[in-house]
C-alpha cells in the first residue's frame, strides 16, 4: 500500500471554500484547514476570519487570502462570493455555537454548500428552522464535523453491526473524560474555556453539548439505533461555573437497547479518553480513540480478537477512508480529513450532475438536530431530578 491520499474519485480542480471563524489564535479553524487540504480536495480562496476587522485582516494575510478577499462580515462574504465567477462552493463554519445559525443560514440561501462545527447551532429551534431552510434548499450540501466518525475502524465497527456480527444490539456504552475545565480556566481569559462555559455562546449545554454529542453521535452511528428517552444528571463541579462540566445519561432505544454515556472536564488524568462500546447477542466491540487503529472484538463464547487499521479482517468499509500501511498510525487530523473528503466527493458528484456512491458517508443536518434534541433532553432531564424525557 502506497503512502498517499485517498484518490476513489478523480476530480476536475480544487473545491474553493472559505472559513468563518478560525482566526489567530483559533485551534478548530487550524484544524479544519490541515483537514482539507490533506486529500488535495480543498482550496482556501476566502474568509470572514474574525468580527474584528484589524484581525479579520492580520489572519487573512498569514494564510495568503487576497486582500479582496478577506472579510470582516460573513454577510457581506456570502453575498460578495455567491456573485463572484470564480466564488466559494463551500464555507467552513469554525465559530462559537451561537454563531453557527446566522451564518450557516446566510451560506445556505447564497447557494453554498456548508460544512460546520457540531453541534448544530445554540438551541433545538435553531436547528430545526436550518433544517426546513435546507428542504428549501436541496441543491446545498450540508455537513456537520462530528470528526470521529471518519476514523476507519468505527467506520468498520459500524459495518459488523449492519452484516448482523454482534447479532442483535443490547447495550451500547460511550465515555468521554478530560480534565482541563477541572479549575475555573475561564477566568483567566483563556479563549476555548471563556465562550465554551458562557451560555449565551454556547447554549444551555456545556460539557454536555462540547463531547456529550460526539459521544452520542458515535454511539447511534457505529450501533444504527435511535434513542428515544433519557435520564440525565448535569453538574456544574466548578463553583460559580454557570453550564455543565460533568454529565452522565441512560438511554433508551427503539428495539429495546439501552446506553450509557458518561462524559467529564474535569476528570483529573484524562486528556481525551473517547472510548465506546458496543454489545449485542451474538458478540461485543469496543474502540478508544488513544488508540484509534485497532478495534478489539469479542464473539460470544470466543477469544478476544484484535482488528487493525489495514490489517487481517479489517475490510473495505475501513479501507476506502485509510491512507497508510497499517503500523503507520493515523488518527484525529486524518479523521477530520476523511469527513472533508467526503463532503468533496458529494461536491463533486453534485458538479457532475451524478448519482453520489452509497459507500459516501458524512454526518449530516439530521445528525445536527438530533444532537441538539439530545442536548435539550438532558438540560430538561436534569432540571427534573433524572426524570426521563423523550428525545
Amino acid at each position: 500500500m502506497a503512502i498517499e491520499g485517498s484518490k476513489n474519485q478523480k476530480h476536475s480542480g480544487r473545491i474553493r471554500y472559505g472559513m468563518v471563524g478560525g482566526g489567530q489564535g483559533a485551534f478548530i479553524g487550524a484544524v479544519h484547514r490541515i483537514a482539507a487540504r490533506i486529500d488535495d480536495k480543498y482550496e482556501f480562496v476566502a474568509g470572514a476570519l474574525s468580527a474584528d476587522p484589524a484581525k479579520a485582516k492580520a489572519s487573512g494575510q498569514e494564510l495568503g487570502l487576497s486582500s479582496d478577499r478577506i472579510y470582516s462580515d460573513f454577510q457581506i462574504m456570502a453575498k460578495a462570493e455567491a456573485k463572484r465567477a470564480d466564488g466559494i462552493e463551500a464555507v467552513s463554519i469554525v465559530t462559537p455555537n451561537h454563531m453557527h445559525y446566522p451564518v450557516a443560514k446566510a451560506f445556505i440561501e447564497a447557494g453554498i454548500h456548508v460544512i460546520c462545527d457540531k453541534p448544530l447551532s445554540l438551541n433545538l429551534k435553531e436547528g430545526k428552522a436550518l433544517a426546513a431552510l435546507l428542504k428549501k434548499n436541496p441543491k446545498v450540501i450540508f455537513a456537520l464535523t462530528h470528526n470521529y466518525s471518519g476514523y476507519p475502524m468505527i467506520r468498520h465497527a459500524q459495518a459488523m453491526v449492519q452484516a448482523g456480527e454482534l447479532g442483535d444490539i443490547r447495550l451500547v456504552q460511550g465515555e468521554y473524560p478530560q480534565d482541563w475545565l477541572a479549575t475555573d480556566l475561564e477566568k483567566t481569559g483563556q479563549k476555548q474555556a471563556a465562550w465554551r462555559t458562557d451560555p449565551k455562546r454556547s447554549g444551555a449545554g456545556g460539557c454536555v453539548g462540547d463531547i456529550g454529542t460526539h459521544t452520542y453521535q458515535l454511539g447511534c452511528f457505529v450501533s444504527g439505533l435511535e434513542a428515544t428517552e433519557l435520564s440525565a444528571e448535569l453538574t456544574s463541579f466548578v463553583k460559580g461555573r454557570k453550564l455543565d462540566d460533568d454529565v452522565d445519561v441512560r438511554l433508551h432505544y427503539k428495539g429495546g437497547a439501552k446506553g450509557h454515556i458518561w462524559a467529564s472536564q474535569v476528570a483529573v488524568g484524562h486528556e481525551n479518553g473517547l472510548k465506546l462500546r458496543v454489545y449485542g447477542t451474538k458478540g461485543g466491540l469496543e474502540w478508544v480513540q488513544a488508540d484509534p487503529n485497532y478495534l478489539w472484538f469479542t464473539p460470544l463464547g470466543g477469544e478476544k480478537r484484535l482488528i487493525t487499521r489495514g490489517g487481517a479482517g479489517s475490510g473495505p468499509s475501513s479501507a476506502r477512508v485509510t491512507r497508510v500501511p497499517p503500523g503507520h498510525p493515523e488518527g484525529y487530523l486524518e479523521g477530520f480529513a476523511n469527513i472533508y473528503t467526503e463532503v468533496a466527493r458529494a461536491i463533486e458528484a453534485k458538479r457532475a450532475g451524478k448519482k453520489l456512491d452509497k459507500e459516501v458517508q458524512f454526518p449530516g443536518i439530521a445528525d445536527g438536530v438530533a444532537g441538539m434534541a439530545f442536548i435539550e433532553a438532558c438540560v430538561k432531564s436534569s432540571a427534573k431530578n433524572g426524570k426521563w424525557i423523550k428525545v
